[in-house]
């Protein structure tokens, strides 16, 4: 992965926060008014309307099978709405994914470098133009675009999605149909359309291909409208989210945090609102059947009808529920390590692909992988559940170690005609219908769901499926191989929540950081042919990751030394400072006695009855409290002294 080219050095935060200032001056470059679409039965909008801001990055977020995917062909044309329009600025471009992943012979450096038909075309004319004066204008224009330098960026990109110079040569149909799908990616970036759309873009790229893309948009010169379920994404690339929600949509400043606070916050004033309404129907609606009937109160009765016809029913607000995940611990846990590596190698035929493996699981670890697709991460889980032996080295695992093993790759091995509830009963050959059927609800397949055959299930229901199968007897060790993909942001918290809630031990590969940062606490780095601990947190990995994983081997290694002696020195200084600290916090627990003797005080002096029965009293508490303040004030500027040294001489 590449660094980044000095073009896009990030701005200064006062520079970025005007930027997102400037964006409500702007004039919209994507309006949607009105828009009415149904899909079979289903509205999927229903008069929707917004405008996103010119130079707006937006992430789209609704729940899946809403509509998110149908409102991009509509802005692309590809599929006309029932009601309403959709408009964008005249002579403005559109860019998105293609469908289909590039197969051709062509190399990857020429399917990217052709995605700017503008580029190609001048480039094309300019072999064959004859007029001098043309041929000034197309060198001019060349040069406008920033064509010459455009291999160099068009290498950058393919750079941070993971492909090195060498196979930026190769022929696109020489890759799977994932990494070529990263190509179709690289080329929507380099054409910079001024409306970017981007669905889903990081479910074919791995933890490092994210956090580029990631960095990426934050730099995006246009406007990018994505949808995404990564909470990390759209916590740090997006500056608006856009909700789709009861066929509406509606736009909200911020990453997603801010906009899960203010949905709440609308829910619960909704939630009042429409309380003080029902309460104001009911009021009248007794007034109207009380007294409709009597002359003298008809009019006053007719009246109240009239305003009941008129009031605009609030809303109820609708929230589906998420369904759980259920991952059965172990019954009984194994004495640790229940999986042991000592110098142990694997791979494939007579290809290595990891070596000098020396690593142990505990029985409550969880673990997890960092690296690049292709470095090893699947091959590691596979030896470690015991799917491959080892070519070279030990591997002992616990003679009683169940472990589950879920991958992408495994949705293809269920059986497509047969039923949620055929998959589980033929994992309960002794269990009655009802204990059948409640194992299925269990794992989020209740009632008439149960009875629905897997090539109608959702990618989201597949996966729940094939979790609930593969941890169906509580094993002692849970392999999730990048378990997300399918799943929507609400369904990603429960997986997470199970994750935490199971038992016993996890291997977690994922480019979803947020799971990463809530369910691992160690973390282990697929690189150079073999698996080491990372002995630091996200963070430093991201800025590993964005200043580029090719610096030479002896620069790593003595980042890491660095690293090491940093931690010693860290921990010497914390040893030599600790009188020190153990002054402050003497300080901290005398200024809070002083606090509560003073507030003891005042709750006396407070009582009128004090100076009219005990003069005497009254006045010796005065000059206590007098005593009490100085020696709080004494002890205050004592601790701002100390802090300050303390603070100084940590670098704080």
């Amino acid at each position: 992965m590449a660094a980044r080219p000095p073009a896009w050095t990030a701005c200064s935060a006062a520079a970025e926060l005007a930027r997102r200032g400037r964006l409500c001056d702007k004039p919209a470059m994507l309006h949607v008014n009105d828009l009415t679409y149904r899909l079979g039965a289903r509205t999927l909008f229903d008069k929707a309307t917004v405008a996103i801001p010119s130079g707006a990055r937006v992430g789209f977020v609704a729940r899946n099978g809403t509509g998110k995917t149908t409102l991009f062909r509509i802005i692309r044309g590809e599929v006309s709405p029932e009601g309403g329009s959709v408009m964008i600025g005249r002579g403005l471009r559109i860019g998105s994914v293609a469908q289909e992943a590039p197969g051709g012979q062509e190399s990857l450096a020429e399917v990217v470098l052709a995605a700017d038909t503008e580029r190609a075309a001048l480039l094309a004319e300019a072999e064959t133009a004859t007029d001098p004066h043309r041929i000034a204008e197309i060198q001019t224009r060349l040069v406008d675009i920033g064509a010459h330098s455009a291999p160099a960026r068009a290498a950058a990109i393919l750079h941070g999605l993971g492909f090195d110079s060498e196979a930026q040569e190769r022929p696109c149909s020489s890759f799977s149909g994932g990494w070529r799908m990263r190509v179709a990616l690289a080329a929507v970036l380099f054409a910079e359309p001024d409306l970017l759309l981007l669905d889903e873009p990081t479910n074919y790229l791995d933890l490092e291909g994210t956090l580029w893309l990631m960095d990426y948009l934050v730099r995006y010169p246009h406007t990018v409208l994505v949808i995404s379920h990564d909470r990390d994404l759209l916590n740090q690339s997006v500056d608006w989210i856009l909700h789709l929600d009861q066929a509406k949509l509606n736009l909200y400043r911020g990453g997603y945090d801010q906009f899960e606070r203010q949905r709440t916050e609308q829910q619960a004033l909704q939630l009042k609102l429409r309380k003080k309404q029902e309460d104001e129907r009911r009021h009248l609606q007794a007034f109207v059947d009380r007294f409709r009937a009597k002359a003298s109160k008809a009019k006053q009765a007719q009246s109240r009808v009239k305003r009941l016809e008129k009031m605009q029913t609030i809303a109820a607000i609708v929230d589906q529920d998420v369904l759980p995940f259920d991952f059965p611990s172990p019954e009984r846990p194994l004495s640790p390590p229940i999986v042991a590596m000592e110098g142990a190698s694997v791979g494939y035929g007579e290809t290595t692909v990891l070596s000098r493996l020396s690593l142990s699981i505990a029985d409550d670890d969880r673990i997890g992988l960092l690296g690049s697709n292709g470095n090893g991460k699947s091959t590691f889980a596979k030896l470690v559940a015991g799917r491959l032996a080892a070519m070279n080295g030990t591997v002992r695992r616990s003679s009683k170690l169940q472990v589950a093993y879920f991958a992408q790759h495994q949705l293809d091995e269920l059986n497509p005609g047969a039923t949620p509830y055929r998959h589980v009963a033929d994992l309960m050959p002794d269990g009655t219908e009802a204990k059948v059927r409640a194992r299925c609800a269990r794992m989020g397949f209740s009632g008439s769901k149960a009875d629905t055959p897997v090539s109608a299930l959702s990618g989201g229901e597949k996966a729940r499926l094939l979790m609930g199968l593969a941890t169906f007897g509580g094993p002692h060790l849970l392999i999730l191989d990048e378990p997300t993909n399918h799943l929507d942001i609400d369904s990603r918290s429960a997986l997470m929540e199970a994750n935490n809630d199971y038992g016993g031990a996890v291997i977690l590969i994922s480019h979803d950081r947020f799971l990463l940062e809530a369910c691992a606490d160690r973390l282990w780095l697929v690189a150079n042919g073999s698996v080491k601990p990372f002995d630091d947190d996200l963070d430093a990995y991201r800025k590993f990751v964005l200043e580029g994983p090719d610096r030479p081997a002896a620069r790593r290694e003595d980042d890491r030394a660095s690293a090491a002696d940093t931690r010693r020195e860290a921990a010497g200084k914390r040893v030599a400072l600790a009188p020190l600290r153990k002054k402050i916090e003497a300080l901290e627990a005398k200024m809070a006695r002083f606090t509560e003797l003073i507030a003891r005080v005042d709750a006396v002096l407070g009582d009128p009855d004090t100076f009219q029965k005990e003069p005497l009293k009254a006045s010796q508490l005065s000059a206590q409290r007098s005593d009490l303040e100085r020696s709080l004030m004494a002890a205050e500027e004592e601790w701002l002294e100390l802090s300050a040294e303390y603070e100084t001489a940590t670098g704080g």
